[in-house]
């Protein structure tokens, strides 16, 4: 089973939105960071992916039929070539302020306190996480400055190296309709999900200590 969409937008750009979003329209999963974190053994697999180590991306995601957010952002060159008829679907936000305002209140804190968690298992989730952003990412990756002119760096690849043909922009905000438009469905009759706001990543984060 091919991918149909390959999300190339940065976590905190609407993506467990897009999850839900995509998984009803396509009829079948999603890949996302929270898949990481309801299966752990999959850090084992980005850990290694990030290192550069002989890892099949595209057939690691095999049974997928769109994947949004990290880890699989940071291999879209890989997973657009795999899957030579998805939509390449770059998320961003208003602005790279507004983006890093999001990451500070979610991400960053998170990965940074997993390192004294007594839990093994997200320990080994927060050191897949910091080495992913820093090897794929940028290695200053939880400062403002640096993380946002990575962010704007990303987001110009993807539009540069894109087929244009293929990709698609999108904002939170934006609906069902440039989605369905792309894949070339009908619009659902239902509003779009709006799923992961800062409240919602703390309740989780809460849940799983």
């Amino acid at each position: 089973m091919n991918l149909r969409v390959v999300g190339a937008g940065l976590g905190r750009t609407g993506t467990a939105s897009l999850k839900q979003a995509l998984e009803q329209l396509l009829g079948g999963r999603c890949y996302h960071m929270l898949e990481v974190m309801e299966n752990p053994e999959h850090d084992v697999f980005w850990l290694a992916a990030a290192r550069g180590e002989a890892a099949d991306v595209a057939g690691f995601l095999a049974g997928y039929r769109a994947a949004v957010d990290w880890p699989a952002c940071a291999f879209w060159h890989e997973l657009a070539a795999a899957n030579p008829e998805a939509v390449v679907l770059l998320s961003t936000r208003e602005s790279p302020q507004r983006w890093w305002a999001s990451m500070e209140a979610t991400i960053v804190p998170t990965v940074k306190s997993r390192a004294s968690s007594p839990d093994a298992s997200l320990v080994r989730h927060g050191e897949m996480v910091s080495e992913l952003f820093a090897r794929t990412f940028s290695p200053r990756w939880d400062e403002p400055v640096a993380a946002m002119a990575a962010y704007e760096r990303h987001n110009e690849d993807v539009r540069s190296s894109a087929d244009p043909g293929r990709l698609l922009e999108w904002r939170p905000g934006g609906g069902w309709e440039p989605i369905c438009d792309a894949l070339g469905l009908p619009v659902p009759d239902a509003p779009f999900p709006h799923e992961n706001t800062t409240a919602d990543f703390h309740a989780r984060v809460a849940a799983d200590h």
